[in-house]
């Protein structure tokens, strides 16, 4: 079965998109604008910090929502949560849960709470199946951030369950694209070595020097695919089982690497530093939950992708 999405859905709807500022928020606020919303209501950090109760009935205030999409979080690679596992536990956890309560007191219609494939376990077989969340603890690196949005999982379910409140949660894998955050300190891997590769070719470097052996696997989804299957999800899907979302294709980061060597001209050598982590051995999602509950598949080639975020990041860097 198909789904088609349509316009009437959504052009009586005031939709709360948390984040909408960010990285996948800029993708979904447009793929929302497309599909005929009219009314979106975008919670700027500035005027609104969602850790504080205050601030989240301020916003609710504000935008009276129908349909709540919370992409907001604290978000980086292995060094940011390495450096600040606090900060990624206890600010992700305060945001989303007292904004699903808060949500279920003022009737709102929908919550999307979108959770992290750093929720799975450390050693889940590949590829991950949404039934093998609670099958072990998560990769030590990211665990605080993973735990933190999992309980959105739990929250939602027992929300639905006690009360009928309609929360569904996503897992999103690591999403790239242009826009991405592009700061050494904070990325994600894609666009460290889109940037490492480039800014080497620029000083005439004969080497880059990354993060672990090259060994480990990950799965990688273009943002504009996310955000059509966060709405496609938004739009079509009830129910109180966690979803996937993902390309179902897996890389090796030493694969990766070349790849991104290649497609950015880079001709110098790649150096593994094997005193740094590697993180999680291995990801690879499971989509057939996706495709199943509301028939979405990921569309752009990962290699298309690249180049249309290596290009993004060439026209808007500042050397």
């Amino acid at each position: 079965m198909a789904f088609q999405s349509q316009v009437k859905f959504w052009q009586d709807k005031r939709i709360c998109v948390t984040g909408g500022a960010g990285f996948l928020g800029s993708f979904v606020t447009q793929v929302l604008e497309q599909r005929g919303a009219k009314n979106i209501f975008v919670p700027r950090i500035e005027e609104y910090d969602l850790v504080n109760p205050q601030d989240i009935q301020r916003m609710l205030d504000a935008s009276l929502p129908d349909i709540i999409i919370h992409l907001a979080a604290l978000a980086g690679g292995i060094g940011a949560n390495r450096a600040r596992p606090a900060d990624f536990f206890y600010i992700n956890l305060m945001m989303g849960i007292q904004l699903m309560h808060e949500a279920w007191k003022r009737g709102v219609g929908k919550f999307v709470a979108i959770g992290t494939v750093c929720a799975y376990p450390k050693f889940t077989p590949v590829p991950f199946r949404e039934e093998n969340l609670w099958d072990g603890y998560p990769e030590e690196t990211n665990a605080p951030y993973g735990l933190a949005k999992k309980m959105l999982l739990v929250q939602a379910q027992a929300y639905r369950k006690q009360y009928g409140f309609n929360a569904i949660y996503l897992l999103p894998v690591n999403l790239y694209g242009p826009g991405d955050n592009f700061d050494l300190e904070t990325s994600h891997v894609i666009p460290a070595l889109i940037r490492k590769c480039i800014e080497a070719q620029e000083h005439g470097d004969k080497e880059v020097v990354l993060w672990g052996d090259g060994s480990p696997t990950r799965e990688f989804l273009y943002a504009g695919d996310a955000a059509d299957g966060i709405l496609t999800a938004t739009e079509f899907y009830n129910g109180d089982q966690p979803v996937n979302i993902g390309s179902g294709n897996e890389i090796s980061i030493k694969d990766l690497a070349m790849l991104i060597a290649r497609l950015t001209g880079f001709e110098g050598q790649l150096v593994w530093d094997t005193s740094k982590p590697n993180g999680q051995p291995r990801r690879g999602l499971d989509t057939s939950r996706a495709v199943e509950y509301f028939s979405w598949r990921a569309r752009v080639p990962f290699e298309e992708g690249l180049r249309q975020t290596i290009a993004w990041y060439r026209f808007h860097r500042n050397p």
